[in-house]
């Protein structure tokens, strides 16, 4: 039971993180074209400058979890890196158990007045020119905590099933 909620969560960070990757070549070939278009023919926009804005934000909130999935994200590990694989795993869990999900949670709460205040009169952008999604990017917010806790969940299983030395966890890994 247990791997298939570790799967099923590893499957959805991978593919939203898969699919906002390629978010990165948009971002880059849209600032080129904002550059040569400035610059080569004295034209430029706010709403395109603000994409690249809006994609920056879906590539880093929505690619998080995935990231946090294969152990990518940043990490002080002075101790860390020496520890054994089940020391490592302790770690994890505490880690999830009292920062991780705690900050997610509290996070996802108090950005639901926050978001809903937008959506209310569906945030604009106060440039003149630029994008009216401000509420969607806002909506970010709680979605990337709601990955994130969904991911961490995952992880916390993963790291018993190594702490408690199961043959399924260890498929698992």
């Amino acid at each position: 039971m247990f791997n298939k909620i570790i799967c099923g969560a590893e499957a959805i960070s991978t593919v939203v993180g898969k699919f906002v990757a390629w978010f990165t070549l948009l971002m880059m070939l849209l600032t080129c074209f904002i550059v040569v278009a400035r610059y080569g023919f004295g034209m430029g926009s706010i709403a395109i400058q603000e994409s690249v804005l809006y994609l920056h934000a879906m590539v880093f909130m929505l690619g998080a979890a995935y990231t946090f999935k294969d152990d990518e994200h940043v990490r002080v590990d002075v101790f860390y890196r020496e520890f054994s694989p089940r020391k490592k795993a302790w770690v994890n869990i505490l880690g999830g158990l009292f920062f991780l999900l705690p900050f997610c949670g509290y996070t996802a709460y108090m950005s639901i007045d926050y978001v809903a205040a937008s959506w209310r009169v569906l945030e604009t952008s106060q440039e003149p020119g630029g994008l009216p999604f401000i509420y969607l990017l806002k909506t970010l917010i709680p979605i990337m905590m709601g990955m994130l806790i969904i991911q961490g969940v995952a992880d916390i299983l993963k790291n018993l099933g190594v702490v408690l030395n199961t043959k399924s966890s260890k498929e698992a890994l």
